[in-house]
């Protein structure tokens, strides 16, 4: 098994007091999480035809489009 050393910000480290908490098993269930959003992502992506060219001008198309309607609000 891998080891990751995580270090707790101070204002997380007050939650302590309320009860004990296991920052290994929080932190472990997180990078599950992460770490099976990207697989599926990367299937997601092996599956596409678009280029990187058209992926730019898609998300260009998709942003002044999202910009334009809630200017409009």
């Amino acid at each position: 098994m891998s080891e990751i050393v995580v270090k707790v910000p101070s204002e997380l480290r007050e939650f302590e007091s309320i009860s004990p908490i296991n920052w290994q098993i929080i932190v472990g269930k997180r990078l599950k999480e992460e770490f099976g959003e990207m697989v599926r992502l990367k299937k997601i992506v092996a599956k596409s035809r678009l280029t990187e060219k058209d992926v730019e001008e898609l998300s260009e198309e998709v942003g002044v489009a999202l910009a334009k309607r809630f200017l409009k609000k």
